[in-house]
């Protein structure tokens, strides 16, 4: 990719860290962040902070607005786009290609120990931490076919964002 438009999504399971790591990555490659979780309507927020897990109909219009995010020409001074987002299965990741060519994966993985103490020190989320495990039987890890790279989270973000951006730039 040439530094002028890259589309990255930070994904993975709620709690991996992908805001935190996007935010830091976006600075690091003068880009902007996304956070997909600005992008969800409100049904889907409500419905998430009920404990109530999102199917595939709730999420392909949100899925449709992170593509058109990452489509979206860059702000002036910006060299493109990274957004937070699950995109737990393969055809969601399909669906955000559709729209959005060129769109780089990086999968923040971690074990489930990890994901829960992180989710339990977290405050004012809308996703709570019950709803974990439905998201970690949801996650189909990327390909081998697929264009992204895994990052174990168990590290400082530091050695997170310079491990991704030596990923990017291959």
């Amino acid at each position: 990719m040439t530094m002028n438009d890259w589309r990255i999504v930070v994904m993975g399971v709620s709690g991996c860290g992908k805001s935190s790591v996007g935010i830091a990555l976006a600075e690091a490659l003068g880009a902007r962040f996304i956070d997909g979780d600005d992008l969800h309507p409100e049904a889907n927020k409500a419905k998430m902070s009920a404990g109530i897990p999102l199917d595939d109909e709730d999420r392909w219009p949100w899925l449709d607005l992170v593509s058109k995010a990452l489509a979206e020409s860059s702000p002036a001074g910006s060299t493109g786009t990274v957004v937070a987002c699950s995109a737990l299965k393969r055809s969601y990741r399909e669906r955000i290609l559709a729209g959005a060519p060129n769109t780089f994966f990086i999968h923040l993985d971690g074990s489930r120990e990890i994901l829960q103490q992180r989710l339990g020190n977290r405050t004012g989320h809308f996703m709570p931490a019950t709803l974990l495990d439905s998201q970690l039987a949801t996650l189909e890890p990327l390909g081998s076919d697929e264009p992204g790279a895994v990052i174990d989270i168990d590290q400082p973000i530091s050695q997170i964002i310079a491990l991704a951006q030596g990923l990017i730039k291959r």
